[in-house]
């Protein structure tokens, strides 16, 4: 790298080397990181707060660590940033909200980010999202709408639009995002990035702001696959203090990304998956399934049921924890999620339990499916980003509300609890657009091979947003 500004858009495992090698200090890359966020931000607007201090003060700590000639961390100097759903010591944790700015600053990091600080990232800070994570857009009616980097007039997604956003800009190599029903898929595929939804209780999200405890998971994006392990494999590990995490042991997914795909049964989504989509949408689809080989289709049975008791689950439990400010501070929130949820808290009881019983019949329905294949290729979101304050799309002839349909693909996924790595696509349409690579659970090493294998064929890749 020839100046200090370049370090701002390299790779995570590029500036872990980097200064792991003594080429260049933490300090220098973080504030090469900060003055790309100082400029494409105000374009962007994905951060919220800006931990400018923390994030010198974590560079030096590396410094020092090399300087006493100790073993740096995997991440050591990486700028990173995470959804303001996570704990940052010393922040209030606003989940997007206006009615959490009166909550008194956490005491102390989410377990996500106390890994990523033992791995040797450093903080750059909070970043924008849909109020409570309950949304598709990055529309926020408190902080502002999260603009997609490839065409600022766009949206970047939702809910983790900042955290995709900072990353498609080349302000930080990678960062931290959570899924609900699509929340970290649905931005990735906008903006044109590499992002992971692991397993369903494979990451602790203890310290985190909880939106549907029964089908948040958390994640990290990036825009190279070798960095979306690193990151991966720097949040792994048990923790007790999240009860649905899995006391297992880590199992690093670096080392898996060189084996290819050679051996594995790749097919292709049918059914509910042929769904309403653009033509790019389609043509991604089709370019992966070339690529990797795949002719057999498959279908995941009672996909669409799935998705409507993910519906169900996602409106009472997600209501149910804002009853009090929903009786109390009603008009503090944004609208459109308030009438969501007020529907929720309506909502019969026995609804939310039969949604669980069809959960767990769909989930041994559908894992039969492996039997077949070892992945599953499907679209990750119906078409490439829309203009901020779309209301209604259509998409083959059929008018449907743009929001929640965004997740048209994903959230039968979440519902079942299954790991996917949502690939970019490239050369299908003027806009990025990925799809889904989904695997049986804790196969998150093998989405993480056919999505490398891909990138290595030039199919998947991530250029950084040269719109801001």
């Amino acid at each position: 790298m020839s100046t200090s500004s370049d370090w701002a858009s390299t790779s995570a495992t590029g500036i872990a080397a980097a200064v792991a090698a003594g080429s260049v200090s933490a300090v220098e890359v973080t504030r090469a990181a900060l003055a790309a966020i100082e400029a494409r931000n105000p374009i962007c607007n994905a951060w919220t707060e800006i931990t400018r201090e923390r994030a010198l003060a974590e560079a030096a700590a590396v410094d020092a660590q090399r300087a006493r000639g100790e073993r740096l961390g995997p991440l050591a100097g990486v700028p990173y940033a995470v959804k303001n759903l996570f704990d940052i010591r010393g922040l209030t944790t606003l989940a997007g909200s206006k009615i959490n700015r009166d909550l008194p600053p956490a005491t102390a990091d989410a377990t996500a980010v106390k890994r990523m600080q033992a791995a040797g990232a450093v903080l750059t800070g909070a970043l924008n999202m849909d109020e409570y994570a309950y949304g598709f857009s990055t529309e926020n009616t408190h902080y502002g709408p999260t603009c997609n980097p490839h065409d600022p007039s766009r949206i970047a997604g939702g809910s983790s639009g900042g955290s995709a956003a900072a990353v498609a800009a080349g302000m930080v190599p990678v960062s931290l995002g959570s899924d609900t029903n699509g929340s970290i898929r649905v931005p990735a595929s906008l903006t044109g990035i590499f992002g992971l939804k692991p397993t369903y209780g494979r990451l602790s999200r203890a310290g985190g702001y909880l939106f549907v405890g029964s089908l948040d998971h958390i994640g990290p994006f990036a825009r190279s696959v070798r960095d979306l392990a690193a990151a991966y494999d720097a949040l792994q590990g048990p923790d007790t203090s999240d009860p649905v995490c899995a006391q297992r042991a880590v199992e690093p997914t670096l080392p898996e990304l060189d084996k290819g795909v050679s051996g594995l049964r790749v097919a292709v989504a049918g059914g509910y998956f042929d769904g309403p989509m653009s033509d790019e949408a389609r043509s991604a689809v089709a370019k992966v399934a070339s690529a990797l080989g795949a002719v057999d289709r498959v279908e995941i049975p009672e996909a669409g049921r799935g998705r409507a008791a993910a519906f169900v689950m996602t409106s009472i439990e997600g209501s149910l924890l804002h009853l009090p400010d929903l009786k109390q501070r009603a008009q503090d929130f944004d609208p459109i999620i308030r009438d969501r949820m007020l529907a929720g808290v309506l909502a019969p009881s026995q609804w939310l339990w039969q949604a669980h019983r069809v959960r767990r019949h769909v989930r041994e329905l559908a894992l039969r499916v492996f039997g077949r294949c070892d992945a599953i290729i499907a679209p990750a979101t119906p078409m490439s980003a829309p203009a901020i304050g779309t209301e209604w799309i259509t998409l083959q002839g059929e008018r449907m509300l743009a929001r929640p349909n965004l997740g048209l693909f994903t959230q039968p996924i979440s519902f079942l609890g299954w790991p996917v790595a949502a690939v970019p696509v490239g050369g299908v349409g003027a806009l990025p657009i990925g799809v889904q690579i989904v695997c049986a659970p804790w196969r998150e090493d093998l989405c993480l091979r056919v999505a490398a294998h891909l990138e290595q064929l030039g199919v998947a890749c991530a250029p950084i947003a040269r719109a801001v």
